[in-house]
């Protein structure tokens, strides 16, 4: 029976047990030029060093204008490089492997002059109406997330994931809430993403899995739900992603159609639903903070791996203190040892 701290492999990738360190925007770029900075070396390495098996980098931005602020990580650039280098390798000498997440934040650009979208429509009252992208421009865009993966494979990296959810720019082509486009990416939806996978797969190298972000299921009015997102990941799968991390919304304000839920593990069943229809490996994530409860997500087989965020955000030595309520043998560093003692 697996558990929390059980090994893990897809691909070329080992995990030494199914802790994940999810992509927390840290907007902390104080120089507004998208290079990582002291604040990111010591967020992602203590996580290293508190035991987490995946880090995966904050949301990281094709192009300027793709970032939600100006103070968010970009690789548009080689200069954005060798920051990360630095992360991804003192990550690596504490035992983490490191992913990051290659994105655009679409209609959600907050500090973009004028944002871009698949069609023109603000995310709500108090954002600005996007500019709609032609269709040249679309393809020129996967040649911006193709170049970003270019760019993370040199800093690294042992994985990568492309942000499809949260309402962000793959998001919005994918979902019919937010592309109203008569083009080849409106007359099929999953255009767009499926072209950006296929691109990041020519970079990558064969046995390096690639990871998807999804909403599995839209909060809004008219929005689509887990058997749409099921049929939109069967195609992404076929297009090369060998793991879904299951989330769900953020593609506008919740409206009475419904909301997250409150609860612990609210985004669960949406993870096994996709694991268990495709087949496919699944990250769970959304309130799993409590050891016994994201151990239960693996032993119960609703999901490979479990991405622990807020928890991590304020315990950078989750895994390990998980590890130690659990009852789990697992290496510690030698000077927290009187931290965290055996049993």
């Amino acid at each position: 029976m697996n558990h929390l701290f059980t090994p893990y492999e897809i691909k070329g990738l080992s995990l030494k047990n199914r802790v994940v360190m999810p992509p927390m925007c840290q907007y902390s770029v104080t120089n507004k030029d998208g290079i990582a900075t002291d604040w990111h070396y010591v967020h992602y390495v203590s996580r290293a060093i508190g035991g987490a098996s995946l880090i995966i980098i904050e949301m990281t931005d094709v192009e300027p204008d793709g970032r939600i602020s100006d103070y968010d990580l970009g690789l548009w650039s080689d200069e954005q490089i060798p920051a990360l280098a630095r992360i991804v390798e003192a990550c690596h000498q504490y035992g983490a492997k490191v992913g990051i997440q290659i994105a655009h934040a679409g209609r959600k650009a907050q500090d973009a002059a004028e944002p871009v979208a698949p069609s023109a429509i603000p995310f709500d009252g108090n954002s600005k109406t996007p500019r709609e992208l032609s269709t040249v421009e679309v393809k020129e865009m996967v040649e911006k997330f193709r170049l970003a993966v270019r760019r993370a494979l040199q800093a690294g990296v042992d994985v990568i994931e492309i942000h499809g959810a949260h309402g962000y720019l793959i998001h919005q082509f994918t979902s019919p809430f937010t592309n109203k486009r008569t083009d080849e990416y409106g007359q099929e939806l999953t255009k767009f993403g499926r072209e950006v996978i296929e691109a990041a797969k020519s970079e990558m190298p064969e046995d390096m899995p690639l990871i998807m972000r999804i909403s599995a299921r839209e909060y809004v009015e008219g929005g689509y739900g887990i058997n749409e997102s099921i049929e939109f990941s069967r195609v992404f799968q076929q297009a090369g992603v060998d793991m879904f991390h299951v989330s769900a919304g953020g593609e506008g304000p919740i409206a009475a159609a419904g909301k997250p839920g409150t609860h612990v593990a609210y985004q669960v069943p949406l993870a096994r639903a996709i694991k268990e229809e495709l087949n496919v490996p699944v990250i769970a994530v959304g309130r799993l903070e409590e050891p016994a409860l994201a151990n239960s997500v693996i032993g119960n087989e609703d999901a490979d791996l479990v991405a622990v965020g807020r928890g991590m955000l304020r315990n950078p030595y989750w895994a390990i203190e998980a590890a130690t309520v659990l009852k789990k043998e697992v290496a510690l560093p030698k000077q927290y040892e009187f931290g965290f003692p055996r049993n």
